[in-house]
C-alpha cells in the first residue's frame, strides 16, 4: 500500500508496537533506536496473527516512496521460494491497496497487471483494493481520466471489479469475500473499489476549494460509524449492545 493509512495498518492489523512507531517518529540516534533511516509511514513489518483455526503470516512490504513502486516487489514475494503452483498460490495471497488516482494514472500498475497471467510472473491472482475517495485529485472524473471509474484500467484483464458504496461496511465485507472466493477458485486478479470521500484536509490540501458544493454536503453528513449505528438500530439491535 502507499503511505496514507499505513500507520493504522501497522498498529492495528499487524500489531506493530506503539513504542516502535513513536521511536521512529523521533531522531533515531537520540533514542538509541536503529532503523533503516526512512520515514515511519514508509516502513514495513511482519507478524503472525493467530486465528481460531489457523495461524496467518502477514507481511507489509516497505515502500520507500509515495508512488506505488512496491507493487512488483509484492508480486515477487510469493515466488521467492520457487515456481508458484496452484496449490501453493491458494495459501499465499498478494494484496495491493491502491489510491484511486494512482490506479488510473501510474504506469507501474498497468505494467504489473499486464504481467499477471504470464507463466514466469503469475502468483495465483492478486486482490486489489482501490480506495476511491479523491485523495490524489479533487477534480471530477471527467477532468482527471478518460473513463468513468478509476478501476476501468483493470478491464485489460477482463477480471471482476466490484464497486462498493464506502458508507456500507457490510457491503464492503461482502464484496471482499466474493473477491477472495473468486481468486481462490480461478487464480486470477480481482478488484474491489471502495467509492467514498475524504472529510478532512490532507497535507494542506483542502478539497472544499475545488469542490465547494460537494464538500458542503459531505460536511453535513454524519460519520460512517454513526450511519452504521443507525442502520443497526433500524434492524432491531439494542443500543446497549452496540
Amino acid at each position: 500500500m502507499a503511505h496514507r493509512g499505513r500507520l493504522n495498518i501497522l498498529a492495528h492489523i499487524l500489531g506493530k508496537p506503539y513504542e516502535n512507531i513513536f521511536a521512529e517518529s523521533r531522531d533515531a540516534m537520540a533514542v538509541g533506536f536503529v532503523g533503516d533511516g526512512d520515514v515511519k509511514y514508509h516502513k514495513g513489518y511482519s507478524a503472525e496473527r493467530k486465528l481460531p483455526d489457523a495461524c496467518v503470516q502477514l507481511t507489509l512490504a516497505a515502500n520507500p516512496s509515495h508512488l506505488e513502486t512496491v507493487n512488483p516487489v509484492v508480486e515477487a514475494m510469493p515466488r521467492g521460494s520457487g515456481p508458484v503452483r496452484f496449490q501453493k498460490a491458494q495459501q499465499v495471497l498478494s494484496l495491493l491497496i491502491h489510491g484511486d488516482s494512482a490506479f488510473a494514472g501510474q504506469g507501474s500498475i498497468m505494467e504489473t497487471l499486464n504481467l499477471s497471467h504470464l507463466e514466469g510472473y503469475r502468483t495465483g491472482g492478486t486482490l486489489h483494493i482501490v480506495l476511491n475517495y479523491q485523495i490524489g485529485f479533487t477534480t471530477l472524473p471527467r477532468d482527471a481520466r478518460s473513463m468513468l471509474y478509476a478501476t476501468d484500467v483493470a478491464m485489460m484483464l477482463a477480471c471482476p471489479v466490484y464497486h462498493v458504496q464506502g458508507e456500507s461496511p457490510e457491503a464492503a465485507l461482502h464484496a471482499v469475500r466474493l473477491a477472495l472466493e473468486y481468486r481462490q477458485e480461478y487464480g486470477r486478479d480481482v478488484v474491489v473499489e471502495l467509492i467514498y470521500y475524504r472529510r478532512h484536509i490532507i497535507e494542506s490540501d483542502d478539497p472544499a476549494f475545488t469542490q465547494p458544493l460537494m464538500y458542503r454536503q459531505i460536511a453535513s453528513r454524519p460519520a460512517v460509524n454513526r450511519i452504521y449505528f443507525n442502520v443497526l438500530l433500524e434492524d432491531g439491535f439494542e443500543s446497549s449492545t452496540l
